[in-house]
């Protein structure tokens, strides 16, 4: 039912992250390489009040399948319906079910992570969400609510009792958020427990790291988040460590700045706001891809007030004109 995670395949995930993983960045990671696609986490709620807001977070392009819409909320009935309305709609590949997000706004509303604290509601969710559509239906996880309540194979074996038919899991507990390490035992042991394909994700950001994960434990396949936030060259770069055993050559500065560039324009390409609240809203995006930089500290300071794109195009080629070889100072901004 999910053929690229037939034996013969090994796919690397883009992780759903809200604020990130829209519709233009899922495309520049399907160009470097990623092969499957998960929206950013949509209310069901807010599908099923057709919400417009809500419904634009659904949409996505052709060439980015095979892709998923996620979902989270507590009432399966509605989750069903919910996902009934999305297929309706775009017709995705699957639907998946948000049971890790730590962020207290779902969570009080006993969403995504909450869930786990809470097996038969989980269940519930995840048995009206399958037995509502006839496409598949998976699920992401983490594994457990804090380190004392670590779940994540009575979770995963209760999905699959539901017809969750994959599992994402993220090697992390709500409590921990995104520190510390993700924990790839617990991973490795779900993976064992359960007959339906499980999905590593948590501190990949290497094909080193994919290939000692893929090696130790029984993953189907492997869901990068973070590291594509500052280096969605980093699908690309996994494939060809996993094919040839060598590294690519890090992306030139002058790869790095047309990329900025091009996911500027492509946001003001699909803009129905004006030019300064669009570049106001790339300014985390611009900031992320710098961090690996040298002189990228000087970098953010200008980004992080950055309000046109031709302002953009002056920063970065001030940029290119300064030597490389030292960080640059930072210079006063005016505030806004």
């Amino acid at each position: 039912m999910l053929p690229w995670l037939n034996h013969d395949h090994f796919p690397l995930y883009l992780a759903p992250m809200a604020g990130v993983t829209d519709v233009i960045f899922r495309g520049l990671c399907k160009e470097f390489g990623a092969n499957v696609m998960v929206t950013e986490f949509v209310s069901a709620e807010g599908i099923l009040q057709r919400d417009d807001r809500t419904r634009h977070y659904t949409e996505f392009e052709e060439s980015q399948r095979p892709l998923g819409v996620q979902l989270f909320g507590a009432d399966g009935l509605r989750m069903g319906e919910a996902a009934k309305k999305v297929i309706d709609w775009k017709q995705p590949d699957f639907i998946d079910i948000n049971f890790g997000c730590p962020v207290n706004k779902v969570v009080s509303k006993n969403g995504g992570s909450s869930l786990l604290r809470d097996c038969p509601l989980l269940a519930s969710v995840a048995r009206g969400v399958v037995q509502a559509v006839p496409i598949p239906v998976t699920a992401k996880m983490r594994i457990g609510w804090d380190a004392q309540s670590i779940n994540a194979v009575e979770v995963a074996k209760t999905l699959e009792d539901c017809g969750i038919q994959a599992i994402a899991v993220h090697g992390r507990t709500k409590a921990q958020g995104y520190s510390g390490l993700a924990d790839w035992d617990v991973i490795a042991q779900v993976a064992e427990a359960v007959k339906i394909p499980v999905i590593g994700n948590g501190d990949i950001t290497s094909g080193v790291d994919v290939e000692v994960r893929r090696a130790q434990t029984n993953v189907r396949g492997i869901m990068i988040g973070r590291a594509a936030m500052t280096n969605p060259w980093v699908f690309r770069e996994v494939h060809h460590y996993l094919r040839t055993g060598s590294h690519l050559a890090p992306v030139t500065l002058e790869e790095r700045f047309a990329l900025m560039r091009r996911h500027c324009q492509a946001a003001l390409a699909r803009a129905t706001r004006g030019e300064l609240e669009i570049m106001r809203s790339m300014r985390t995006r611009l900031m992320n891809y710098t961090k690996s930089l040298p002189g990228g500290k000087h970098l953010r300071a200008q980004f992080s007030h950055i309000t046109s794109f031709m302002e953009l195009e002056d920063i970065l080629a001030d940029f290119l004109s300064r030597p490389q070889d030292q960080e640059p100072e930072a210079s006063p901004l005016p505030a806004l």
